[in-house]
């Protein structure tokens, strides 16, 4: 395990440190200091374990490392007559009790290190990089390469965001029952959000982003463990899993497009599918069944139980797509109703639709709104104003692979 130490760091830091720097925080009562210190024992354990050999149970090792390093930093504290009757009560809750118990109530931690990486007084933009980096497991360099960004940006803004939660005494803890629901809202957004950056990202080379998908769903799955009567969480998890389902078929070998009713679906993962209708059913028995994220899961249910692009149940998801938004109000929403109307019930009502979204102007920069007219009106036999509609939608663009498709549906109106 020695000959690495950069790869052996990595893993380590991927699959341990959000619960270790949940228990670190919790003593702490500081999130910045946390991570640092959960960092420096990580480096002590890469010098000492090719020396003293791999610790039969490494997990443990590292919490009960984890756990003495935040001792030490109360103690220094402590002496330094820093808030020292706090710290000094800190130090006697932290050192009770054997090392053996030291992860008898992990799910609490990493539950409250959650809430406060997702906290509403963070920017959102603040949330998903802090999120993706104590709960995800990310590098700088790897959020940054994610999301298109310099890695200084990254790192200013996961300075500012520990900086903000301190300014701000954020406690680390989960939220009072009165709290949860605008906390919990918080928090799956971000989840939802890294999700579909990777799913769909918004700019760059690559159509998708299969691992930002994964961290996604991991973080997903934690938080359903955690909180198991949460509708929304599972139907969170089971829209996540059934959308992933489909991201070997979402492009070609070259990496390009592949549109859904074009794409082979023997490539669907048919486990996560299984994976993704059972935490449907989960939310539904738990009363989610007008949810957004519920509802959502339902409509990419219905497109993973077509076994051919013919056979999908349009009406239905037309028909789940009104009621999400008439939970949400979002025109996106409206948007993709109006495609799920064109396939059930013909191009010319949906885009009627289209049009009076257009006109209220809230997609003004939404390059899907002009790629949905152009479909419309492609089907409809207007090649003019569709191959104009394809490159406006071109043109709004900034992912590569999604800009290309548009530009070759706008050449093939003109060559009809």
């Amino acid at each position: 395990m020695g000959d690495d130490p950069k790869r052996l760091l990595d893993t380590l830091w991927r699959m341990d440190s959000p619960r270790l720097v949940a228990r670190v925080a919790r003593m702490t009562g500081d999130l910045g200091s946390a991570e640092e210190l959960v960092q420096d024992m990580l480096v002590q354990a890469l010098q000492r374990w090719p020396v003293d050999g791999v610790p039969s149970n490494p997990a443990a090792w590292l919490m009960t490392a984890a756990r003495h390093r935040a001792i030490d930093h109360l103690r220094q504290r402590a002496r330094h007559g820093e808030r020292g009757r706090e710290y000094a009560a800190s130090l006697d809750e932290a050192t009770g009790g054997p090392d053996v118990n030291a992860d008898d109530d992990i799910g609490d931690d990493l539950l409250r290190l959650m809430f406060v990486a997702c906290h509403p007084v963070l920017p959102v933009e603040s949330r998903i990089v802090l999120t993706l980096r104590l709960l995800g497991g990310l590098t700088v360099e790897e959020i940054a390469r994610a999301f298109l960004t310099r890695e200084a940006t990254v790192s200013q803004r996961i300075v500012r965001a520990k900086q903000k939660l301190r300014e701000a005494h954020v406690p680390f803890e989960a939220p009072r029952r009165e709290e949860l629901g605008e906390r919990l809202d918080a928090v799956l957004q971000v989840i939802y959000l890294v999700f579909n950056e990777g799913y769909a990202a918004t700019a760059g080379d690559d159509l998708v982003r299969p691992a930002l998908c994964e961290d996604a769903m991991r973080l997903g799955r934690v938080l359903a463990g955690l909180v198991p009567h949460e509708a929304e969480v599972h139907g969170l998890v089971a829209l996540m899993e059934l959308q992933a389902s489909r991201l070997r078929a979402r492009t070609d070998a070259a990496g390009a497009a592949v549109l859904l009713a074009d794409q082979d679906r023997t490539r669907w993962d048919r486990t996560l599918i299984l994976h993704g209708l059972a935490a449907l059913d989960r939310a539904l028995a738990r009363g989610g069944a007008d949810a957004p994220y519920t509802l959502q899961a339902a409509i990419a249910a219905c497109h993973a139980r077509a076994t051919t692009a013919a056979s999908t149940d349009w009406p239905r998801i037309a028909a789940l797509y009104a009621r999400l938004h008439a939970v949400t109000g979002s025109p996106v929403v409206e948007l993709n109703r109006a495609v799920a109307e064109s396939m059930a019930f013909g191009p010319a009502p949906a885009l009627a639709r289209v049009d009076r979204l257009a006109a209220d102007g809230a997609l003004e920069d939404y390059a899907m709104l002009p790629a949905v007219r152009g479909d419309l009106l492609d089907r409809l036999g207007r090649r003019e104003e569709a191959r104009d509609a394809f490159e406006r939608a071109a043109s709004l663009s900034r992912n590569a692979r999604e800009r290309q498709v548009l530009l070759d549906r706008a050449a093939r109106c003109t060559a009809a």
